[in-house]
């Protein structure tokens, strides 16, 4: 019996207890429901993920204002206001309610993170406590009214828009290169 040179090379690498690694074949899932797929992705967000996402916004604030806050509840304010932000300008959902009150909390979330640098303290003045809460309300009226699919895209899109240098608070151009949270005295 001839073998052909492939043949040859697969019996030697058996006997040297080699062989060939088995191709994994990539199997699609056929048991998919596509309408309800669509329907998932077109839906308004539940209100279960909603409250949880509120939960933490309000938290972060209540922190500022209880005076015991870190870099995770500014970030998540940042967060907050640059994914609302995208969503009304880039994404045109409530925008003339939402930007004017986007365009106060960046500064005051901005000045926010310069006191930070010359005291080592996260605190937030009345003035910017108000506009942040007032942020949180029309976003959450964002949430409410948009599908799911639209704050996903939105949250792509402030990704982006933060790697590309657009106007957004981002942490590492707002606090510095890599930032360690000072302690407080």
């Amino acid at each position: 019996m001839t073998m052909n040179r492939t043949e040859r090379r697969a019996a030697a690498r058996a006997q040297r207890g080699h062989s060939k690694p088995p191709t994994m074949r990539k199997v699609w899932r056929t048991d998919l429901d596509t309408m309800e797929h669509a329907k998932a992705g077109a839906a308004i967000t539940p209100p279960q993920a909603r409250d949880q996402l509120m939960m933490r916004e309000l938290t972060a604030l209540d922190a500022f204002m209880r005076g015991h806050a870190r870099m995770q509840e500014w970030s998540d304010l940042v967060n907050l206001n640059n994914i609302a932000q995208t969503m009304a300008g880039s994404l045109g959902v409530m925008r003339a309610e939402v930007m004017p009150a986007c365009h106060l909390a960046e500064q005051d979330l901005i000045e926010t993170a310069a006191r930070f640098q010359r005291t080592g303290r996260w605190g937030l003045t009345g003035q910017a406590i108000e506009h942040l809460r007032a942020v949180i309300r029309l976003h959450e009226e964002q949430r409410a009214n948009a599908p799911r699919s639209v704050y996903e895209e939105a949250i792509r899109l402030t990704g982006e828009r933060i790697k590309n240098g657009h106007a957004t608070v981002d942490l590492a151009a707002t606090l510095g290169a890599p930032h360690e949270e000072r302690k407080a005295a």
